[in-house]
């Protein structure tokens, strides 16, 4: 008998020190399936059945029960009821996960957006676009590659944009055109882009020392804004999704997500050394907020200048609890918004006769960041090195987590989107793609 309880004391205190080690994980667990529940939900207007068998079916996220208030707009999600977390769905904002039971009354700021122009053709507008048919497309070929990473490729959406005009575009079951996906860190080009806007307006230099006062007694005065752009601050950050880093730290516990980095000391010498960081586009998210006179215009700014005025009327980038936009990850959109995104870049910051910035500003988040062996720019991904060796050098692209993607081709006069759940073979996708368009 002794020896039994002896046994169940010894089992008793093993499980006590698991739960111990590893609350802070089941705190992430359930923070990442109560988050993307809500937004996938409330934004992507997807079901919870679908939500749980697709984008929360995975390790060890898929061990989470997860719980929806169509009523009140929120969700939750329990770890093996140990530890619930909640996020709420804020109008024009988006879900946020919950830190205090204040944050489910608190008042907040909305963006004013511009009214959606339904008249005009796409992609000027969102009216059906006046088709076209191209004598040096191939059409069946570019719908066989396009169709070819659907299925074991976990394809959501592909949009391929010729001369302005979708020439192929494809869903999955559970998707079509004016459906909102998340693009993950294709949010930090769309946060870059704002930049170039203000950079157009002479409201702003990216050259200049980066506008943080906590940094201005040690030696991250030195920083610059551009250093923040293309990654190569310097700064200490770890991006590691697989357990408790910087990075899941930021996006499931923290109340301001523009803090962490701001916070971090220097680890290498700024401009000498390239680390990815979604820390940094968060930061810079806040130094965006520091060049207007209040909060709503900066809410408004990213939409009245920026997404609106080339009718991404769809986007919506959601904010952390204190009202920052979350820079690093969480825009969501449609495929056919995410490729107006590609064109303005494929026709050099002009939209429709608009200038919202200058071809040099497109020069410039595509020149190589320093250590970063020609993949990275200004917030953009790129090909310089030939990453993918049958696809043109000068090829360059938002990337997110699972492959989302807008590539932009500027030779070709392209602009090909892709989302889904996992990676794919991308080389041998746009290659196959290019050649369809001779």
């Amino acid at each position: 008998m002794k020896i039994f309880k002896r046994i169940l004391l010894l089992l008793s205190v093993i499980i006590i020190i698991a739960v111990i080690y590893n609350y802070p994980k089941l705190n992430i667990l359930a923070g990442y399936s109560a988050k993307n529940t809500a937004s996938s939900v409330f934004l992507g207007e997807r079901s919870l059945e679908f939500t749980d068998s697709t984008d929360n079916n995975f390790s060890p996220v898929n061990l989470a029960t997860d719980k929806l208030d169509t009523i009140s707009k929120f969700a939750t999600s329990s770890a093996f009821g140990l530890l619930t977390r909640k996020a709420i769905y804020r109008e024009g904002l988006g879900s946020v996960l919950t830190l205090d039971k204040s944050d489910e009354t608190a008042q907040y700021l909305v963006p004013k957006r511009l009214k959606a122009n339904n008249a005009t053709p796409f992609p000027y507008g969102n009216a059906p676009q006046k088709d076209t048919v191209f004598s040096n497309v191939d059409y069946k070929k570019l719908d066989e590659t396009v169709s070819s990473i659907f299925g074991k490729d976990n394809s959501r959406a592909v949009v391929v944009l010729y001369k302005d005009q979708i020439i192929s575009e494809k869903y999955a079951e559970g998707f079509h055109k004016d459906a909102r996906i998340l693009g993950w860190s294709m949010t930090k080009s769309i946060m870059s882009t704002v930049f170039g806007v203000l950079q157009h307006q002479n409201k702003i230099n990216v050259q200049e020392v980066a506008p943080i006062d906590s940094w201005q007694k040690d030696a991250r005065k030195s920083i610059t804004i551009n250093n923040l752009l293309q990654m190569n601050s310097g700064l200490e950050w770890d991006e590691n999704y697989s357990e408790i880093s910087d990075a899941t730290t930021m996006l499931f516990l923290e109340r301001d997500m523009t803090k962490m980095q701001e916070e971090k000391p220097l680890k290498y010498e700024t401009n000498a050394s390239w680390n990815y960081s979604s820390g940094t586009s968060n930061l810079l998210s806040k130094i965006l907020r520091k060049q207007f006179k209040t909060h709503q215009e900066y809410l408004d700014f990213w939409y009245t200048d920026f997404i609106d005025k080339i009718g991404m009327n769809s986007m919506v980038v959601e904010t952390d609890l204190v009202g920052n936009y979350v820079a690093s990850s969480y825009a969501w959109a449609t495929a056919r918004d995410w490729a107006k995104f590609g064109l303005l870049y494929l026709h050099n910051g002009t939209w429709n006769g608009a200038k919202l910035f200058n071809k040099n500003w497109v020069d410039y988040v595509t020149t190589p960041t320093p250590t970063s062996n020609g993949t990275y720019g200004a917030q953009f991904w790129l090909n310089a090195e030939k990453q993918f060796k049958d696809v043109p050098k000068n090829m360059y692209f938002a990337d997110g987590y699972q492959g989302q993607r807008v590539y932009v081709l500027p030779d070709e006069e392209m602009v090909i989107v892709r989302f889904g759940l996992t990676n794919f073979n991308e080389n041998e996708f746009l290659k196959e793609v290019l050649k369809a368009v001779k």
